[in-house]
């Protein structure tokens, strides 16, 4: 556990701990949520860290109302987030598909386990990837991020609520059993400097305010109800103010617009991290937990002279088809490991369906280890 920080420290975190840690830099003053393994960290140390700074935790009766609460509290001008793994995300998607259409920004952390169903509580898995992208109805615009280590499950948490706030979107993040009950040795602050967003007000008069207008970015600014500014919220198809429409034109055009916002935004929001890409002949593409296994079979095969290289996805949706496409053509081989039957596979590939792909995947319960992924390398 943490204290506030003052200074410089290293401290030795559990992943969800940093989860934490990242959502307070960020400047979350607002949790609601449900304890359910392997996420119940999160919410513990939520309880403990939030009334320090003046924040508010809240143990709702279940994931519904979780969902709910955070989006009040963000209509309300108050950056919040969530918690929760693969059972308590389901019941999550209706209110999820709520905030996309509503555009309000929350984080919701997903820390994965084996399912379907109740299934493995305490066994890892990477198999909620497409339900994080797809599990509400409807076309949506939504950002999906995934952690790998303990230092990104910092990092990329701020970058999460950063990305949220600056597109008035939704952002799921992915952890995994692995990562979230890892522990390892981060330094808080870190050395570096931490980027901080805050969504963008309106600039008008609240009898000018037009709470889903367009813009060139696509991302209307943003008024706290009970500033002065009328903000009329429903699930409904809606027009610039807020009000249920449903003329074809503004429906296509609200479309349009979700999908524009973040195809604008593509260079600020998919991220990737390359591992010695510059002369790779074979790579892996993988996220989460598996990148560390990744990791340590590039240097297993670079030992027998096999020119291997990494990339981590960290972005998974919008997916990052520049970065992919890159390596792809680069290399006469790509492996992409995964703990689930194939899911982040599927987006490789149609990024490319001519290279030369191999897939390796487990899903029993264990993670994906270094020397599975070299012996894959051997026979490429």
């Amino acid at each position: 556990m943490v204290d506030r920080v003052e200074s410089t420290k290293k401290y030795l975190l559990q992943g969800n701990e940093a989860i934490v840690e990242g959502a307070l830099a960020a400047g979350c003053k607002f949790y609601a949520g449900y304890p359910i393994t392997p996420s119940s960290e999160i919410a513990e140390e939520m309880s403990r860290r939030l009334p320090q700074i003046g924040g508010t935790f809240i143990q709702m009766e279940d994931e519904l109302a979780s969902m709910g609460a955070i989006i009040g509290a963000s209509l309300a001008g108050t950056k919040a987030m969530t918690a929760t793994s693969g059972p308590g995300f389901s019941l999550m998607q209706e209110n999820l598909g709520y905030a996309c259409m509503t555009e309000v920004p929350v984080v919701v952390v997903n820390v994965m386990r084996g399912g379907p169903s109740t299934g493995m509580p305490t066994s890892p898995a990477q198999s909620d990837v497409m339900q994080a992208r797809w599990g509400t109805h409807g076309d949506h615009a939504i950002i999906v991020m995934a952690v790998s280590s303990v230092s990104d499950s910092y990092e990329i948490t701020v970058h999460a609520f950063n990305m949220s706030e600056k597109y008035r979107v939704p952002v799921v993040l992915l952890s995994d059993e692995i990562v979230g009950h890892t522990r390892e040795v981060i330094t808080l602050p870190p050395n570096k400097p931490i980027e901080v967003f805050n969504r963008i007000k309106p600039s008008v008069p609240p009898e000018w305010y037009e709470p889903y207008e367009d813009n060139s970015r696509g991302v209307p600014p943003m008024a706290a109800i009970g500033t002065g500014y009328r903000h009329h919220v429903t699930g409904l198809m809606h027009d610039s103010k807020g009000f249920p429409c449903f003329r074809p034109d503004v429906v296509k055009a609200f479309h349009k617009r979700m999908i524009r916002k973040l195809a604008n935004g593509a260079s600020d929001i998919q991220m990737t991290k390359g591992y010695m890409l510059d002369d790779a002949e074979v790579a892996i593409i993988t996220f989460g937990a598996v990148s560390r296994s990744a990791i340590r079979a590039v240097k297993m095969a670079r030992a027998r002279g096999i020119k291997a290289g990494f990339l981590q996805l960290v972005t998974l949706f919008p997916f990052p088809k520049i970065a992919v496409d890159s390596v792809l053509r680069q290399c006469r081989a790509v492996l992409v490991p995964e703990m689930n039957m194939g899911q982040i596979v599927r987006e490789v590939r149609a990024v490319n369906h001519t290279a030369t792909l191999k897939q390796l995947n487990r899903f029993d319960g264990l993670m994906i280890t270094p020397d599975q992924i070299f012996e894959k390398l051997l026979n490429m």
